[in-house]
């Protein structure tokens, strides 16, 4: 059923906007050495989320955000290959709605810029699960228009009409960032001129590989990583204390062995690793960049109070690549060039935490998380100015359906949908109202965890052993309590299995077989609206 708009002038618009493959430690509020002033402004004018989470890859925590499920109930517990069991589809399935489906119902208008990542190979696209406007990747890691490499064959999809990278309708030529964030303000304005609230996804496609990002921005950081992942560490550690968000008690997890001492390196390794690092955070200076604008914009046109934005990371920092990254390109960090920064720089995204993107430890699975919405949400005071509840990617659709004035649905166009799995992060935000305790899960590719309160038990691997964690004293998961506690275990890892059996993690494909899903068209349907 519609609202109407006029009856509903002060629900909020809503700006939902995630970076690709970003560590926890990357923005300034969460410690990091790289500028993030825009990010900093939001982060003081709006609240800071300690311990918020998403799944630990791109295309789990895509579908969890979008539909308020659990990855598997949504059909994208790995990613977008079909692999033949109900939770590993590789696409949004019919059981399940987009917060743009459920808002669209309440009237607002509906956009998405960037990566979506959950189903075009399967024809499952954003002009047919709610969005009224659209430029989007089918995937993601493309930065440029004139990109050529492994991704350099994609192409885009203007409101269902797909376009190659270079088409005049982009005003090539572009940079990711600059391009999600201008076409989605052009959303913005048909939203006003409709007289609609908005609701616009902004998925960026930065920081993933392949690293690159325009010169000019580069050149800012070259030689600012010659200090080193280790000292690095200790200083973002360093920040992290002083401003509340760790614990000093938490003790900041050793250098793995795989990863040199940046002492042990020669000259030519050492500026090799400096300038792969120069080129990630030149990307986190773009996104942030594009922060700015989009508030200027917001506030040019008198939206941003009662605008809600919020900023997370889809994983965390990516060690994929290994210990010595890539380094391809006559000129790395162009268009034409690979560079993964591997897992030295990636111990340094995610500090203070353990393990990297697709794993369910800390490191993994732990995102910033701000929230900026002038209107209602007030700094928090006090000595800690975080909200440490723990809180999941899965609270994001309820958010929006609370704020919005939205009605999720028991079923939607001839299919009963799967109940939302998380809650509305109002209470927490503007500070009246009770957020309950729950449970919270995990799973992707047999990596496996469950928080219950403060502790968590988490396995790396199908036949890994199961570790206990006490996330109050060790969130940094130092201590495994699993051989003083096997009652707890026992307790913990029923718990997940139940959780698992109903959310269709099982059964697992049997013989883990990635099957293809449909190629895209070349020319898919006109959106509606």
């Amino acid at each position: 059923m519609f609202v109407d708009v006029a009856t509903a002038a002060d629900r909020p618009n809503m700006v939902v906007v995630m970076v690709d493959d970003m560590g926890f430690s990357d923005i300034g509020p969460y410690g990091s050495e790289i500028p993030t002033p825009n990010l900093d402004a939001l982060a003081a004018g709006g609240v800071k989320f300690s311990q918020f989470y998403n799944t630990g890859r791109c295309c789990p925590t895509r579908a969890s955000l979008l539909t308020g499920l659990y990855s598997h109930q949504a059909g994208i517990g790995w990613m977008t290959a079909d692999q033949g069991a109900p939770g590993y589809a590789g696409r949004l399935n019919n059981k399940c709605v987009t917060i743009a489906e459920v808002l669209r119902e309440a009237g607002y208008f509906t956009a998405i810029t960037g990566k979506w990542h959950v189903g075009a190979n399967h024809d499952v696209n954003p002009w047919g699960r709610g969005f009224d406007r659209n430029l989007t990747l089918a995937a993601g890691g493309v930065h440029f228009s004139n990109q050529t490499g492994s991704k350099g064959g994609a192409s885009l999809f203007l409101n269902g009409e797909t376009i190659a990278l270079d088409d005049p309708r982009a005003n090539p030529p572009w940079y990711g960032c600059d391009l999600w964030t201008d076409q989605g303000i052009d959303f913005v304005d048909e939203a006003i001129a409709a007289n609609k609230p908005f609701f616009w996804y902004l998925a960026h496609t930065a920081p993933h590989f392949p690293c690159m990002a325009p010169e000019e921005t580069i050149a800012k950081y070259r030689g600012k990583y010659m200090a080193g992942w280790d000292k690095l560490r200790e200083e973002r550690y360093a920040r992290q204390i002083a401003s509340g968000l760790i614990d000093p008690n938490w003790k900041l997890e050793a250098r793995p062995e795989e990863v040199p001492a940046w002492d042990s390196l020669s000259p030519n390794e050492q500026s090799r690793y400096d300038d792969m690092m120069a080129i990630y955070a030149a990307m986190i200076d773009q996104v942030d960049k594009n922060i700015g604008k989009l508030v200027d914009a917001l506030r040019e046109r008198n939206q941003l109070d009662n605008t809600i934005i919020l900023f997370l990371s889809d994983n965390g920092g990516n060690a994929e690549a290994g210990v010595t990254g890539k380094y391809n390109g006559a000129n790395p960090g162009d268009p034409h060039s690979d560079v993964f920064i591997g897992r030295c720089w990636a111990h340094l995204n995610n500090t203070p935490f353990r393990k990297y993107k697709h794993y369910n430890h800390e490191g993994g699975t732990a995102t910033p998380l701000i929230a900026h919405w002038p209107r209602r949400i007030k700094p928090l005071s006090g000595p800690s100015g975080w909200i440490e509840t723990p809180t999941h990617v899965i609270d994001i659709m309820a958010t929006c359906v609370d704020l919005g004035g939205a009605t999720y649905p028991q079923s939607y166009q001839g299919n009963a949908i799967t109940p939302m799995q998380g809650q509305s992060l109002k209470p927490l935000m503007v500070g009246a109202g009770n957020f309950a305790d729950r449970p919270l899960f995990w799973e992707h590719e047999g990596n496996a965890a469950i928080r219950v309160g403060n502790r968590k038990l988490v396995r790396q691997g199908m036949n890994g052993d199961w570790e206990l964690l006490d996330l109050k004293a060790d969130r940094t998961e130092q201590n495994d309590l699993a051989s003083e506690m096997p009652e707890q275990v026992a307790a913990l890892s029923t718990q997940w299995q139940k959780w698992a059996k109903e959310a269709n993690v099982l059964p697992k494909p049997k013989n883990g077989k990635k099957r293809k899903g449909r190629k895209q068209p070349k020319q898919a349907a006109k959106a509606k609206g």
